[in-house]
């Protein structure tokens, strides 16, 4: 089998690409994520995805390297990222508040001997309740969501923040979408089964 790299130091991608009992190794992408504002936020993803797999094809030459990125736009199409800090974080929960927002997570499967891509990206949405600053507060303290794109951590204690989720693979909304990733490996020759 191919070697396999996740373009990502993301305990949560890790995590998750996991599930699919294949053997991986990490490495941090050599690419400086830069959101574009006038760029379709599909497009985006799609092109921060690919750059980040492309990043490591001198250090993999021969390698089915994994590319994955997320954003969410707000109700005014605005595209936003990681919070980074906790008063950040706070700041973008309190926005979001009582509100819908389309999180957009794109995925690349780069073969780094062929130089053959494959991009595509999945969207999950999601209404967050109505929320207080104190318990917004206590949320970002307990969980401290600094690296997740919409200031929370869905597969843990983000859930209570959530009113309704809408989309076709839940696993896109943590930062990877498996459903889109297993379609990709296949198209590479990876027997997942």
């Amino acid at each position: 089998m191919r070697k396999l790299v996740l373009a990502s130091t993301s305990p949560y991608r890790s995590q998750l690409l996991q599930q699919l009992q294949l053997p991986f190794v990490t490495a941090a992408p050599f690419f400086k994520e830069e959101l574009q504002q006038g760029v379709a936020p599909e497009l985006l993803v799609k092109h921060l995805s690919y750059h980040k797999a492309f990043s490591l094809r001198e250090r993999f030459p021969d390698a089915l390297i994994i590319g994955s990125d997320q954003v969410f736009v707000d109700p005014r199409g605005r595209i936003h990222g990681k919070p980074h800090t906790q008063e950040k974080a706070v700041e973008q929960l309190t926005a979001m508040a009582g509100n819908c927002h389309r999180f957009y997570t794109g995925i690349c499967v780069y073969d780094s001997f062929s130089g053959e891509a494959v991009t595509d990206h999945a969207t999950f949405q999601v209404t967050l309740r109505k929320l207080g600053p104190e318990q917004i507060r206590s949320y970002v303290r307990r969980e401290n969501p600094v690296d997740c794109a919409g200031a929370f951590k869905i597969e843990g204690l983000g859930i209570a923040l959530m009113e309704k989720m809408e989309g076709d693979d839940f696993h896109s909304l943590v930062g990877l979408p498996l459903i889109k990733l297993c379609d990709i490996l296949e198209k590479f020759g990876v027997e997942l089964l």
